[in-house]
């Protein structure tokens, strides 16, 4: 069960203060972001910030100063007394802005992948059609595990994460029909020679090793995928990644508001 530390929403068009909605299941786009340290910093935000007004608008909900009322709300709702180690979630429709801030849990190393067979709406946007997901997240502890969606024999991402496999020194992802989150994309341009292919699960048993790259988890190295007998066989890229994703984190600026 998530901790939270608060959950508002406002009306879109003039930010009054609403009764608090999760929007799971409508028609709009939401963003999840790591907030740690006092004074804060929120890791990637500009990124972050950008996509989802983005999105939205592919979305076709457009609204005047959009990004600035969303940063006004973000830190309408922050504190410079707390030490943060949550994840800030907004999320928006055509009528709402919610936003949610939740303690962050962090992965243990006997990390496990569950596959779960499912079709997400338009993956490529992180949309707010996750009730499936949700269902499958809610029956799990989420620092020990993850579900692994496949769709017609491929493994896409997690229900949280983006995932990278390694086999002979070499680092493929999936070619599409998945969300390329803020964290997987820094490690995009870290990362030389990444191989786009199809990763098909009865295949799984031939990587090394599989990560899970997102903004909730950071970086994470899979140990067990019991559906297949996949066992992790190496740390080797899992180190390289953590030492990327660690000077990200020193070099992330202090979030002023």
């Amino acid at each position: 069960m998530a901790t939270f530390l608060l959950k508002k929403s406002y009306q879109l068009n003039n930010l009054k203060e609403v009764k608090f909605q999760d929007l799971w299941g409508h028609h709009g786009i939401f963003t999840t972001m790591w907030i740690f340290g006092n004074p804060p910093k929120i890791l990637f935000f500009d990124n972050h910030i950008r996509n989802l007004i983005s999105s939205l608008s592919k979305y076709k909900i457009k609204k005047k100063f959009l990004r600035k009322n969303v940063i006004e709300i973000i830190n309408k709702n922050l504190s410079k007394k707390i030490h943060y180690n949550h994840l800030l979630r907004v999320a928006i429709n055509k009528n709402i802005i919610s936003i949610s801030l939740r303690k962050r849990l962090l992965p243990k190393l006997n990390f496990t992948l569950n596959i779960v067979d499912l079709k997400r709406e338009n993956p490529e946007y992180k949309n707010l059609k996750y009730k499936k997901i949700l269902s499958h997240l809610r029956k799990i502890d989420n620092s020990r595990s993850d579900i692994g969606i496949t769709h017609k024999g491929k493994i896409l991402e997690t229900g949280t994460s983006n995932l990278l496999f390694i086999k002979n020194k070499k680092v493929f992802i999936p070619k599409k029909n998945y969300y390329q989150g803020h964290t997987f994309k820094y490690f995009k341009t870290k990362i030389k020679n990444i191989i786009k292919k199809d990763i098909f699960v009865k295949e799984l048993k031939s990587y090394d090793e599989i990560i899970l790259l997102g903004s909730g988890k950071g970086v994470v190295s899979v140990k067990t995928i019991k559906h297949v007998n996949w066992q992790r066989k190496s740390f080797k890229f899992y180190r390289i990644f953590l030492n990327h994703y660690k000077i990200a984190i020193k070099k992330c600026n202090i979030y002023k508001f």
